[in-house]
């Protein structure tokens, strides 16, 4: 027999393969990959699925609005929530179908004769700023809307639609109902799928936020309410044109801050001083008395029992969701800040908890 050990010997490579999870190092490297993988995907995610985010967040702004009014009408009425909520809903109901008969004729012949004054007020501001050699030559009114509305970018195109709008605000209300029927069930599946260690805080954290959108929203509802009804009132009396319209608008606007008081200033001033020089003066101490009012003497009163947003924090986070989210990001971005505000209160008072308990700790070890 021949010894072939020598030809045969071949020498083996020790250590795991780049292929195997044995190792250590292989298996934090892979792990570090991991989180940043798996971020990248959240944010492509988070991009794509934007608009239904969105269209998901409304939901729940308007069924903290529902929610609001079947805890207010609970303190009346010691009835099932079901049957609280039937009514708050009829109530609604009833009273936009209500408006929409008593000043809806109005309101539509209104629409059509805003349009036409703001149309001839922009010619006219724009041949006076040619005459006076600000703008090179006559501006198209058409060219310089659609700029406008591109601004806002592919993401939300879908919204200049009528039918895109109409689907997401029936959306938009069939999710807040179906929350606001029962808010615990899906307060509890939201808890299920946090980790066991973190559902007490995050309990904690979910509650407040609840409470302090319903508190938000009241705010806006009031102010809303106040700053359309008083606009009506002092442009009817001055004899400014379409001045149910103005104050719907008004009211409406009124729940984007800032912004929206600018926007329906400008179509105020501009339909006050179609009417005449009179008229445009009144429509412009109109605008001021409301906002005085409203800034001075409402929203402090509303304030001490709502959300406490700083002025500028509120317009900066205003135009970065118009940036990134179009209108409906404009409209939601109160909602998102003061919820972004809760849980970074909540997460600051968790800290300084720990510390506390950390130094009491410390001071029992020592002997303190």
């Amino acid at each position: 027999m021949s010894d072939n050990s020598g030809t045969d010997r071949v020498e083996v490579v020790q250590g795991p393969s780049p292929n195997e999870m044995r190792d250590p190092l292989v298996r934090h490297e892979f792990k570090k990959a991991s989180v940043w993988i798996g971020m990248i995907c959240a944010v492509a995610l988070f991009v794509l699925l934007i608009q239904p985010l969105l269209i998901i967040f409304a939901g729940l702004v308007f069924a903290a609005m529902l929610d609001g009014g079947v805890r207010l009408l609970g303190r009346v009425l010691k009835i099932g929530r079901g049957w609280r909520l039937m009514i708050v809903v009829l109530s609604v109901v009833v009273f936009l179908a209500g408006t929409f008969y008593l000043t809806g004729v109005q309101v539509v012949e209104q629409v059509t004769q805003l349009q036409d004054t703001l149309i001839a007020q922009f010619n006219r501001v724009t041949a006076w700023l040619s005459s006076m050699g600000v703008m090179p030559g006559r501006s198209d009114l058409n060219s310089i809307l659609q700029q406008a509305l591109g601004s806002v970018g592919r993401l939300t195109s879908w919204v200049g639609t009528a039918a895109g709008a109409l689907t997401s605000l029936f959306m938009i209300m069939v999710i807040g109902l179906f929350l606001a029927m029962d808010p615990r069930v899906y307060e509890r599946g939201v808890q299920w799928m946090i980790p066991t260690d973190h559902r007490p805080e995050f309990a904690i954290t979910l509650r407040r936020m609840g409470e302090t959108m319903r508190r938000l929203l009241a705010g806006r509802l009031l102010g809303m309410a106040a700053e359309g009804v008083l606009t009506w009132i002092a442009l009817a009396i001055g004899g400014v044109p379409m001045a149910l319209l103005l104050g719907i608008i008004t009211g409406v606007l009124a729940f984007i801050p800032n912004i929206g008081a600018f926007v329906s200033g400008v179509l105020m001033v501009a339909v006050g001083f179609s009417g005449g020089y009179e008229t445009g003066i009144w429509a412009i101490a109109t605008y001021f008395i409301v906002q005085t009012f409203d800034g001075y003497v409402l929203i402090p009163m509303v304030a001490k029992r709502t959300v406490d947003l700083p002025p500028a924090l509120t317009l900066g986070a205003q135009i970065l969701a118009s940036a990134l989210f179009g209108v409906m990001g404009l409209a939601l971005a109160d909602p998102m800040t003061a919820m972004i505000k809760v849980a970074l209160e909540r997460s600051s008072e968790r800290t300084e908890e720990e510390d506390d308990d950390g130094a009491e700790g410390a001071a029992a070890a020592a002997g303190i």
